[in-house]
């Protein structure tokens, strides 16, 4: 029996769906400052370690969808320059929701963290809220940037961070406001004066967010003193 016509169509929308994702910049990641002593280490070649000098916490990191997850880089240099060891996750064709276990067997390998916390952008922070469902014992926390989490935590202890810019327009502002009740009421929330929803990563402007009034370098600062403050 040959290809029927609706197949070939389908396949084609797949590949075009795909091949269109948002690539990292190069550019201004290389011009991104970090002073502290950070070492870069890949892990089985799906996901690449911060490590900070005598850290004690870890942050297990999933990006944001159809973005490449190079373009966290600068923020998770700027986290382990404040001691927290980050670990980036490469997610099959830039989409989290196909790999929500993407954080199996990634804690094993640094037995000098004490504490773990897992996170994400976007749709990278409701599939490692996923994730966290299915494993709350081995985590002291969940971040959020620019998320919400489906998952229900409303009655774990689990802490939780949200962070999203005041200029965010990707972020369902009325799904975020229904999904706080799976949060606990102690849960950390914080809104960014001026930021957006594409400054957590460095990937250029994204369709529909709306117009920063600070640069990525500051959204990214104060991302990680946020995250910073949340786990110590």
């Amino acid at each position: 029996m040959g290809i029927t016509i609706p197949f070939v169509v389908i396949a084609l929308a797949a590949v075009i769906y795909f091949a269109d994702f948002y690539h990292a910049d190069k550019d201004a990641i290389s011009a991104f400052s970090v002073l502290g002593n950070i070492t870069v280490e890949y892990i089985n070649d799906s996901a690449i370690a911060y490590k900070a000098e005598n850290a004690e916490a870890g942050l297990i990191f999933y990006p944001g969808g159809k973005v490449e997850y190079t373009s966290y880089e600068p923020l998770m240099k700027a986290c382990a320059e404040k001691g927290i060891t980050c670990v980036l996750v490469e997610m099959p064709l830039n989409l989290a929701v196909f790999d929500i276990n993407a954080a199996d067997g990634i804690r094993e390998n640094f037995p000098e963290i004490k504490n773990w916390y897992i996170g994400g952008h976007s749709l990278g922070g409701s599939m490692a809220a996923s994730y966290l469902a299915d494993n709350q014992s081995s985590f002291e926390g969940l971040i959020l940037l620019g998320s919400y989490s489906t998952e229900d935590f409303s009655s774990s202890d689990i802490d939780v961070l949200s962070v999203y810019g005041s200029e965010d327009k990707v972020l369902n502002q009325e799904k975020y406001e229904e999904n706080k009740n799976n949060l606990p009421d102690d849960f950390t929330e914080f809104v960014i004066d001026g930021g957006c929803h594409a400054y957590f990563g460095m990937y250029g402007a994204q369709d529909g967010d709306g117009t920063p009034t600070i640069t990525q370098q500051e959204q990214i600062s104060i991302t990680a003193e946020k995250i910073y403050e949340f786990i110590n």
